[in-house]
């Protein structure tokens, strides 16, 4: 199978973490979601605090801007060292090392966009209907059913938001992504073994 790296949206309760962690099991590579704040915190010496992690703060929430067009962060010296928009820059400046490393599986981050000029991403999109995305939530938040229905909604607007802040683009928009796939149909398993045989698939043409 040809190698790739393969990002990963999803929305709250899809699974979509999930189904990341048993992709880079299956394929026996590299998995990153919140290892990537890690990484950018390390590497610019910002508290991991600081980083938005898919989130905008309420200052920048009403504030319309162009795409992230890329760029290397700025220098510490900088006043906008510490702002959101230098931090993206860090967390994009990772991704794009982890991939140069070789196939992994990415988990959020606008990784599709930051990648966007590499041939060799699988750009997957994790969506379910509203029960699946609730009945999964509930396993892991203990929080009464009202609570995580609002959680679901304001983390995926969040997630929208964030993405159209940085890419210019619709996060649900379908031509963002490779695959976008139902995991409450699929299951978990169903998921992953989609994502591999599009790889299979797509392997075989890239080489004819």
């Amino acid at each position: 199978m040809k190698p790739y790296i393969i990002t990963i949206a999803r929305q709250y309760g899809s699974g979509g973490k999930t189904v990341g962690r048993m992709l880079a099991k299956r394929l026996d590579i590299p998995y990153y979601d919140r290892e990537i704040i890690t990484m950018a915190s390390e590497d610019s010496g910002v508290n991991a605090v600081l980083f938005s992690d898919e989130r905008l703060k309420p200052d920048l929430a009403h504030r319309l801007r162009a795409r992230f067009t890329g760029g290397d962060p700025v220098s510490p010296e900088d006043a906008k060292f510490t702002h959101d928009d230098n931090l993206f820059r860090y967390q994009a400046k990772i991704i794009r090392q982890l991939a140069d490393q070789g196939p992994c599986v990415i988990i959020g981050r606008c990784g599709d966009y930051v990648l966007r000029e590499r041939k060799d991403v699988v750009r997957v999109f994790v969506h379910a209907d509203a029960a699946f995305c609730l009945r999964e939530a509930m396993r892991v938040d203990s929080l009464p059913e009202n609570a995580v229905k609002r959680k679901i909604a304001e983390i995926d607007e969040y997630r929208a938001r964030y993405y159209r802040y940085y890419t210019g683009q619709d996060w649900c928009d379908a031509r963002n992504y490779d695959l976008s796939l139902n995991s409450g149909v699929l299951g978990f398993d169903g998921t992953v073994e989609e994502i591999v045989r599009y790889m299979e698939v797509r392997g075989q043409f890239e080489k004819a």
